[in-house]
């Protein structure tokens, strides 16, 4: 059984509060520091007309203190600090990141994050893509310097296990599921 004790703000910045959270844990006291982050949307984009996916690369200070380079291969995503759907949020994204207008966005799944330290929700979604909808050339907003990638689908096997190009779990779980997904499309194609 857990008992909160109290939860005390460390400190608190613009999209990051660090807490410490003190607790009871059958009857053992404990404390936890937390890093409390907004959820976010992700959106795996696939570009039906280049047969392939439409990412993002962008500096990440936490990965540079990590491996001296910083940049990282990403799904398009963004904060869900706005009072709008989180589908509405996930088609703002792909519009600044990308440059791509879309109208919506399925639901793929929602998972929690980093939850050793923070425990923000992600929701994934996906959204296909025509050349034509690309209105813009993308790059974020503000002082965003986001990087538009197109990744063939012949070259996912080999950037899912290259080490040296830092990718999120989010992005593997995304490939994961489009994989499945064209699999089972086969299937059902091979059954007609």
């Amino acid at each position: 059984m857990i008992k909160i004790e109290k939860i005390e703000e460390l400190c608190k910045g613009d999209f990051v509060s660090l807490k410490k959270m003190y607790y009871t844990q059958d009857g053992e006291s404990k404390n936890w520091e937390i890093a409390e982050l907004f959820d976010s949307v992700a959106i795996l984009i696939y570009n039906v007309d280049e047969g392939a996916f439409v990412l993002v690369k962008q500096f990440r200070p936490p990965v540079y203190l990590k491996n001296n380079d910083g940049y990282t291969y990403e799904l398009c995503a963004g904060i869900c600090d706005k009072d709008i759907s989180l589908e509405q949020i996930a088609i703002e994204e792909i519009y600044e990141e990308t440059g791509y207008k879309v109208e919506n966005v399925a639901k793929i799944n929602s998972f929690y994050t980093s939850v050793g330290s923070a425990g923000a929700k992600q929701t994934l979604f996906y959204a296909e893509v025509e050349n034509k909808d690309r209105v813009n050339q993308g790059g974020g907003i503000d002082t965003e310097k986001i990087e538009v990638i197109h990744l063939s689908i012949t070259e996912m096997e080999d950037f899912m296990y290259d080490e040296s190009k830092v990718k999120t779990p989010g992005l593997l779980y995304a490939f994961e599921w489009w994989r499945n997904q064209a699999i089972e499309s086969m299937v059902e194609q091979a059954e007609i």
